[in-house]
């Protein structure tokens, strides 16, 4: 059953269908539906200080909301309560109303249907059966006595019968006093509201009470008197022994789980146990000795005697027909040989058997003539078999539209199981008891009229809520604003459908920095749907997306605008949002693209470069700048730049630089670049070719000794090379250092630098004696020596020797090499042969092939041949 969940205040039960067209038709006064919760709750508010949960007043303010609606309707007809309709209501559970006359007589429809259902079932009296039954309220199925059928229009307290209906400041059915309805649970207190629906809220008399354990008292309200005091119990446990150590609670404390070795009954075992479960049977016999001395006992274990021997005394045979005195317990009491004629289990026959020790047989074997249940068979068998026929019972059941068909039925038909399953009068569902006579029972479904938020609701019964309106609330509405007033619109209250519209000035900012003066016109939000309760048969379809404003309409503010070139002093006066554009007589005088010129074109728009661009899309473009590049190259370049004129610094000069080195014999390349990014020093000894320097010293024939460097040669007078000085007919020779010999030049007058390099160091050493004996005997040797030189050189053939010796490494290479080469012309061999034998084998194949399609191909003209000329 739908319930309300939602709360409201009091004075929040006021709705839209206040008015209602009902309360207008019954000649009502016009102020009925003012709040009357106020009057109602004033004198429970002032006793609690206005601190009673409003969880107490829920039910009653929802009463109060569906009778100021007008929306209090009869589960019975399923028509709306009018104030001077006459009354019952349910005090039971439910507190439901109801019309009189219509509650009358479902009670008298459900009474006479449950003495049919009695009479028929039970077969007793129709008078008897009237006076057993009992009817239910139709919504909480609570039963009433037939002596508690409503005879009386009474107020809701029940004091005053035949309530006025027509004085607007009483709630209608009301008596407009005090309840006094004793409250419940039943404390000795009487309610302190006005006359009113619904429950009766809780006790709000301060009383002192306990806790749940005793060992705390404070002062509360009745209503709420049962409290924890959050401490510990401290009850003594049903053992006796221990306390309880559960916080304060409410029911018994549980059972003592203290653990402990406790012994069984007979005190023969000992376990651990938990206290509560102390007292335990072990499963050792007792056997103890009897009184006679003979028997043991046969219990389990006990506590306490076990007994005398239950053999001692007067004893009787089993059949119990013959008795015996004065036999001993050991002795077996012997059989008295007449019949048994024990009652047998069936309970009609007893056992045709002799006395016998033991039990009798269990099942009744005497064949007997037996009925089925539903008396339409006879057949003889043993007694403890049942017997039941086929046949199907054909008897209406309770309800009067179902056969019971249970077979071999006697009579006593149960209860219809179907589900009755007819259209309740709500028209929306079914009815989902069993099968009954008579009407069926109201929808029990409340459906929750609510407002838009769902803060204001009431609930009413199902198949009346079409013609309800929805409450009016007084809850500010939870739709926020999308325009841009959001933060400081004056807030309105819970509607269905679209919001009011904004009313304030836009005041939106133009892109220009202007704002629109004209009243908002920004975006709608979604509205809220309809006031439905259920979808009409046309499919509503819920706009869930907002409505778009329309925008702010161009800027009208005049402003000064400059030419499209932008220059200082070509400005006018225009509409702010006229983008007519226009041209001065100025030069344009934007930098180039090279960023080093200037345009030189008449004013013209620019043409935007890019999506940041604030220039003007579709405008002239400047001219193309065409002078060659004038611009000085970092780091200093002899070599102008090959580019034409652009933006931002030269590349580096790539060019390549020759440089010699200091002694002239190496040729160095750098980059232009790198060779003039070097300082003067850097650029020296880069130059260098670090080798030996390679230059003629100016005072000698020798050569520089020092790695190659800039300049001259450091001091040349100072050459220490070993120069071989010889006398002038070159006998005597000796060693000098070549400064020496310098020295000796100058000594002489001359100069070494005019000496030749054939000549330095001859002619130094002055001739002796020796000399003229050696020059003849050197002669003389060199005319001997003549023919032995001829002689040695004729048989000599040393420059033949190394010819001989090349042409026989010649022979060896053309041996290797032809060796390589009848390797390869062999492979080469090798593959051609291998080319032919393919070259051949496919040649055979295609051939073969070829043969047999063109065999194909004459035997196809010879059937076609023969199709054309067939034989006679």
């Amino acid at each position: 059953m739908a319930t309300s969940t939602v709360h409201p205040h009091p004075d929040q039960l006021l709705s839209d269908s206040d008015s209602d067209s009902d309360h207008a038709a019954s000649g009502a006064h016009p102020l009925r539906h003012v709040d009357l919760s106020d009057s109602i709750f004033k004198s429970y508010l002032q006793f609690t200080g206005h601190s009673a949960s409003t969880v107490d007043l829920s039910k009653i303010q929802s009463f109060l909301a569906s009778s100021s609606s007008g929306a209090l309707s009869c589960l019975i007809c399923l028509e709306r309560i009018r104030p001077s309709d006459p009354t019952w209501s349910c005090s039971s559970l439910c507190f439901s109303v109801f019309h009189l006359l219509c509650i009358q007589s479902w009670a008298r429809q459900s009474l006479d249907s449950a003495a049919a259902r009695a009479a028929t079932r039970l077969s007793i009296p129709a008078d008897k059966a009237a006076e057993a039954a009992s009817w239910a309220c139709p919504k909480c199925r609570c039963e009433y006595s037939k002596t508690q059928i409503p005879k009386s229009y009474l107020c809701y307290c029940g004091k005053v019968e035949n309530p006025p209906g027509d004085d607007p400041w009483i709630l209608p059915h009301s008596c407009g006093e005090l309840c006094n309805r004793p409250l419940r649970p039943l404390c000795g207190h009487s309610c302190l509201l006005l006359c009113h629906p619904g429950p009766c809220p809780s006790c709000p008399q301060l009383v002192e009470a306990e806790c749940f354990c005793g060992s705390a008292r404070d002062v509360r309200r009745c209503g709420f008197k049962n409290f924890s005091c959050k401490k510990r119990c401290n009850k003594l446990l049903d053992c006796g022994i221990h306390q309880c150590g559960e916080i304060c609670h409410e029911s018994d404390c549980p059972p003592c789980r203290k653990r402990s070795v406790y012994q069984c009954r007979c005190r023969k075992r000992e376990e651990e146990r938990d206290c509560c479960d102390r007292d335990f049977q072990c499963n050792v016999p007792c056997e103890k000795a009897l009184g006679c001395g003979k028997h043991v006992c046969s219990k389990g274990c006990h506590t306490g005697e076990c007994g005398d021997c239950q053999l001692q005394g007067k004893r009787t045979c089993p059949c119990r027909k013959r008795v015996y005195e004065g036999m001993a317990c050991d002795v077996n009491v012997p059989l008295c040989g007449a019949t048994c004629n024990k009652m047998l289990s069936c309970g009609y026959h007893r056992c045709p058997e002799r006395c016998h020790r033991g039990p009798c047989i269990e099942t009744c074997r005497i064949v007997i003539t037996k009925s089925c249940r539903c008396g339409s068979l006879k057949k003889e068998v043993p007694c403890y078999q049942d017997l039941s026929c086929e046949r199907k019972c054909m008897r209406m059941r309770d309800c009067g539209r179902h056969a019971c068909k249970r077979r071999c039925c006697d009579g006593d038909c149960p209860p219809c199981s179907e589900i009755c399953d007819k259209r309740l009068r709500c028209k929306n569902h079914k009815c989902p008891s069993p099968c009954h006579r008579g009407a069926c029972a109201p929808c029990p479904v409340m459906v929750t009229i609510s407002c838009a938020c769902g803060e204001t609701q009431f609930e009413v019964p199902c198949g009346t809520e079409m013609d309800q309106k929805p409450p009016r609330c007084r809850k500010p509405c939870s739709i926020a604003p999308l325009c841009r007033h959001a933060s400081i619109c004056k807030p309105h209250k819970c509607h269905y459908g679209a919001c009011p519209q904004c009313k304030l000035i836009c005041e939106e900012e133009y892109p220009c920095g202007h704002r629109c003066k004209l009243r908002c016109h920004g975006p709608k939000p979604p509205p809220n749907p309809e006031f439905t309760v259920k979808p009409k048969k046309k499919k509503f379809v819920r706009q869930s997306e907002y409505t778009p404003g329309y925008p702010c309409p161009p800027c009208p503010e005049l402003v000064w605008r400059s030419c499209v070139g932008q220059h200082v002093g070509a400005e006018k006066m225009m509409v702010c949002s006229e983008r007519t554009l226009f041209s001065c007589d100025n030069l344009c005088g934007n930098p180039l693209s090279c960023g080093n010129h200037y345009c030189t074109k008449t004013c013209h728009a620019l043409k935007s470069q890019s999506s940041t661009s604030s220039t003007i899309r579709g405008g002239e473009s400047c001219e193309e700048c065409a002078l060659p590049c004038q611009k000085e190259r970092t780091p200093e370049c002899p070599h102008p730049c090959p580019f034409p004129c652009h933006p931002g610094e030269c590349l580096l000069c790539k060019v390549l630089v020759k440089r010699s080195c200091h002694c002239g014999s190496m040729v160095h390349v750098f980059e232009c670049t790198y060779y003039n990014t070097l300082s003067g020093v850097e650029q020296m000894a880069v130059r260098s070719c670090g080798g030996p320097c390679h230059r003629k010293l100016p005072n000698c024939t020798h050569l520089c000794p020092e790695t190659c460097h800039p300049g001259t040669c450091p001091s040349p007078e100072k050459c220490g090379k070993k120069v071989t000085v010889r006398c002038e007919c070159q006998t005597l020779k000796r060693e000098w250092s070549c400064h020496n010999v310098q020295a000796a030049y100058r000594a002489t007058g001359g100069d070494p630098k005019d000496i030749t390099k054939n000549q330095f160091g001859h002619a130094l050493l002055p001739c002796n004696s020796d000399c003229k004996s050696r020059v003849q005997v050197v002669q003389s040797d060199l005319q001997q020596r003549k023919p032995k030189i001829s002689e040695i050189k004729e048989p000599d053939s040393g420059k033949s020797a190394p010819k001989r010796r090349k042409r026989r490494e010649r022979l060896q290479e053309t041996r290797e090499t032809s060796t390589l080469q009848r390797i390869g012309s062999a492979m080469r061999w090798v593959l051609v042969c291998l080319a032919i034998v393919v070259v051949m084998i496919a040649a055979s194949y295609y051939g073969y092939k070829g043969l047999l399609r063109l065999s194909d191909w004459m035997n196809e003209i010879d059937r076609q041949r023969q199709r054309r000329h067939p034989r006679i």
